[in-house]
C-alpha cells in the first residue's frame, strides 16, 4: 500500500507542487488584501480617535486658561487693592461699601507719610537708604562670589569636588531663620554685630545662588572654553567674557531673587541702632501703632517697598522664565 502511495506521488509530483504553489499564491493574496483592510481600517480609527483628543485637549486648554486667569486675578487682588487704596482720598478710604478702585487719586497720603517720617528723629529718606545699600550691595557681591565659586565647582576638576558640591545641596535644606543663631555667633564674635555687614555678609553665602549657577554653567560648551585658550585667554577672561554671558539668565534670575529678599528685610536681631533699621522695619512700626487714620499712608509705604521688585522683575522677567525652561537641561 505505501509503495503504491510513493509511486503515486512520484509520478504526480509536478502537479501536487503546483497546486500547492497556486493555493499558496491565492492564500497569500487574500492574506494581504485582508492586511490592507484592517490597516485602512486602524486608519480610519486613528483620525476619529485624533479629532477627538483635539476636541478635548481644545477644551482642556480652556479650563486650563480660566483656572490659571481666576488664580492669577485671585493672586493680584491683594496687589491691585493696594495701589488703589494707596492713591485713595482719606474720605474713599472709609466708604461702606468699600470700593475696589479709586474715585479721586491723590497723592495726599505719600505727601503724609514723607512728613510723618520727616518730624522723626529718624528721617524716612535714612531708612530707604539704609535699604538701598544693603540690598545693592549683598545682591552684587553675592552674585559675583556665587559666580566665581560655580565656575571651578562646574568647569575643573579637583579632588573633593564631589564632596564640595554635596555640602552645597545639603545645606539648601536649612532656611535662614534655622542658621540665624549660628551667624549671629559668629558676627558677635568678629564684631559685626550693630552693622550693614551683618546683613550684607550672610547674604553673600547664599547656598541657592551658588547651585544655580553651577548648574547653569554645565550646559556651556567645553568648545567654547577651549576655543578661548587657544586665543589667549586665562582663565579670569574665560570666566567674564565666555561663561558670565552664556549664564546671563541665571544670574539676572538670581539678582530678582536676593534682591527680594534683602528688599523687605527688617534687620531682625542683627541690627540695633535706629539709623541703621532698612525701610520695612519703619513699615511696621506704621502698621504696629495701629492709628487708623494712617492707613493711607501705610498704603503708601507698601507701594513703594513693593514697586521697586515689581517693577524688576517686569523688566528682566523673560530671562527668568528662559532660566526655568533651562533649568531641568545639562
Amino acid at each position: 500500500m505505501f509503495k503504491k502511495i510513493l509511486t503515486f506521488l512520484q509520478c504526480n509530483i509536478k502537479k501536487i507542487c503546483f497546486s500547492l504553489l497556486c493555493i499558496s499564491k491565492k492564500t497569500f493574496t487574500s492574506l494581504l488584501h485582508s492586511i490592507k483592510k484592517i490597516n485602512t481600517y486602524l486608519q480610519r480609527r486613528r483620525k476619529i480617535k485624533k479629532k477627538k483628543r483635539l476636541n478635548r485637549s481644545l477644551w482642556g486648554d480652556i479650563l486650563l486658561f480660566l483656572f490659571l486667569g481666576i488664580f492669577g486675578l485671585f493672586s493680584a487682588w491683594p496687589l491691585i487693592f493696594n495701589i488703589n487704596h494707596a492713591f485713595k482720598p482719606l474720605d474713599e478710604i472709609f466708604l461702606f461699601p468699600p470700593k475696589l478702585f479709586v474715585r479721586n487719586p491723590t497723592f495726599d497720603n505719600f505727601s503724609d507719610l514723607f512728613n510723618l517720617m520727616g518730624e522723626s528723629w529718624i528721617p524716612f529718606t535714612r531708612h530707604f537708604f539704609n535699604t538701598i545699600f544693603i540690598t545693592v550691595i549683598g545682591t552684587v557681591g553675592h552674585v559675583i562670589i556665587a559666580s566665581m565659586a560655580a565656575y571651578p565647582i562646574a568647569k575643573h576638576q579637583f579632588p573633593g569636588k564631589n564632596i564640595i558640591f554635596k555640602t552645597i545641596v545639603l545645606s539648601l535644606m536649612f532656611v535662614p531663620t534655622v542658621t540665624a543663631i549660628s551667624n549671629y555667633i559668629i558676627l558677635g564674635k568678629i564684631g559685626l554685630i550693630d552693622t550693614y555687614w551683618a546683613i550684607i555678609l550672610p547674604a553673600f553665602a547664599y547656598s541657592l545662588g551658588l547651585y544655580l549657577m553651577k548648574q547653569f554653567m554645565e550646559i556651556v560648551p567645553y568648545d567654547m572654553i577651549e576655543s578661548a585658550k587657544l586665543d589667549g585667554a586665562n582663565e579670569f577672561k574665560i570666566f567674564w567674557k565666555v561663561i558670565m554671558p552664556n549664564v546671563k539668565p541665571a544670574w539676572l534670575t538670581l539678582v530678582i531673587l536676593l534682591f527680594q529678599s534683602l528688599w523687605v528685610t527688617d534687620g531682625g536681631m542683627f541690627l540695633y541702632s535706629e539709623e541703621l533699621k532698612p525701610v520695612s522695619f519703619a513699615l511696621r512700626q506704621l502698621i504696629s501703632a495701629s492709628i487708623a487714620s494712617r492707613q493711607g499712608t501705610v498704603a503708601a509705604v507698601t507701594f513703594i517697598m513693593m514697586s521697586v521688585p515689581v517693577t524688576i522683575f517686569i523688566i528682566t522677567r523673560s530671562k527668568i522664565i528662559e532660566t526655568m525652561a533651562h533649568s531641568g537641561m545639562k
